[in-house]
């Protein structure tokens, strides 16, 4: 929901204006590595109980994962692969969020973090599947299709997660339910546009 209403509006105050500068200073590839190299870093800064430091390199990573993409459509080098590893460098940073969430705690966090996990699977799943089968129309090399629990969504979680772990049943709960119905809705919002078109 945040990709859709505010990316307009984050693209022009903080993408935009660097990508002159970077244009022949760095590939889209180097950004999309060094997203997902600072979103390893998370895990060691959890563990240590420095969650600003933590949270410091999971939003670097996010932001560098919104620059590639920026990046490669303003030096006309969008690609397949580049799509590819970016959807792949994701998936590691998510996981290193919440491996670095149930290291914190194993003893609690166990089967709550296999959940979010678990959902997450479920939910990146419909989003490749549909775009299978649709037709891209955005900017994007891939299809794009949005739904209530996106990545921004979800990096909101993990950082109210890390700086309020006392409630971390209660949002990991919050978290496996809201991807699980994003994953459902858009089957079914994908379903009815087969149906409408056939």
């Amino acid at each position: 929901m945040l990709e859709q209403s505010l990316r307009h509006y984050y693209q022009l105050a903080l993408v935009d204006p660097i990508l002159p500068a970077l244009r022949d200073r760095i590939t889209p590839l180097s950004i999309t590595w060094l997203s997902g190299i600072l979103g390893l870093l998370f895990i060691p800064f959890v563990l240590l109980d420095k969650p600003c430091i933590a949270i410091s390199f999971l939003l670097l990573s996010g932001y560098l994962d919104t620059l590639d993409g920026s990046l490669a459509r303003f030096q006309n080098k969008a690609s397949d692969f580049g799509s590819a590893m970016d959807i792949i460098m994701d998936r590691i940073v998510e996981f290193s969020a919440v491996l670095a969430l149930y290291l914190f705690d194993p003893q609690h966090r166990a089967t709550l973090t296999i959940l979010m996990l678990g959902s997450i699977l479920l939910c990146i799943t419909s989003f490749l599947v549909v775009g299978i089968f649709s037709n891209n129309t955005s900017q994007k090399s891939f299809y794009y299709s949005p739904g209530i629990m996106e990545r921004a969504e979800a990096f909101l979680f993990f950082i109210v997660m890390t700086l309020f772990p006392d409630y971390f049943n209660f949002l990991a709960a919050v978290f496996c339910f809201l991807v699980c119905l994003t994953a459902l809705i858009r089957l079914f919002e994908f379903k009815r546009s087969v149906q409408a078109s056939g």
